[in-house]
């Protein structure tokens, strides 16, 4: 049965901005608001990146960035989004479709997080996972990023534990959502963060360092 003890007088204060954010900005991608203005000021016109899920988000990158790689694995999601490209002339979207093709615990064998190996170490200024095999895929990019490199995490809260109100959050006490997302949180410790939430779901940007030192990439 479904559960509507998050339903408090403040979560519907958050949930009525939530909707109203997103009715007045019908083209931000679907992280939080302030997680989206923090990357307005981080990226760069020459900055090259992927993402996990394409959707509003790809636009909106492809219109800031030199180039982006995103992969989708839902068809019908896929065409519709490789239409809006299309339709808006956008060429510097290398858009990929990859299909579920292993189980959740084995993201990292899938056709669709492995689309990051195609990369070499260092070269990307930014990933953004909010896609399938979300542990994998933020565990494969981390060697990809340069140092100074974006990592981004939406609906981050479902996956590493922390104090945010929103209902989806982890408490401190759970740990990891699974035994990747261990691996990821141990090696991102050392990195610089800023969450951020709505009080309906928290996106995260991790920076990586430029000293190597206690970062195994």
């Amino acid at each position: 049965m479904r559960s509507f003890r998050h339903w408090t007088p403040r979560y519907v204060v958050d949930r009525t901005r939530d909707l109203l954010y997103t009715r007045r900005n019908p083209q931000a991608p679907w992280l939080t608001p302030q997680a989206t203005q923090i990357l307005t000021t981080m990226l760069r016109p020459g900055d090259r990146g992927m993402e996990f899920g394409s959707g509003r988000s790809t636009l909106w990158l492809a219109a800031r960035t030199t180039h982006l790689t995103s992969v989708d694995d839902d068809a019908r999601w896929y065409g519709k989004v490789a239409d809006e490209l299309r339709a808006r002339r956008v060429g510097n979207v290398d858009h990929v479709f990859a299909a579920r093709d292993v189980a959740a615990e084995r993201g990292e064998r899938s056709e669709y997080a492995r689309t990051v190996l195609r990369f070499a170490d260092a070269s990307l200024d930014f990933v953004l996972v909010d896609g399938a095999y979300r542990d994998a895929c933020a565990l494969l990019s981390l060697a990809k990023l340069r140092p100074g490199g974006l990592l981004i995490v939406d609906n981050v809260g479902r996956f590493l534990p922390s104090a945010s109100r929103s209902p989806e959050a982890r408490a401190c006490p759970r740990g990891p959502a699974t035994p990747l997302w261990s691996v990821v949180a141990e090696r991102i410790a050392p990195w610089r963060h800023i969450w951020t939430t709505n009080g309906v779901w928290d996106s995260a940007i991790y920076v990586k360092p430029y000293a190597a030192a206690g970062e195994r990439g």
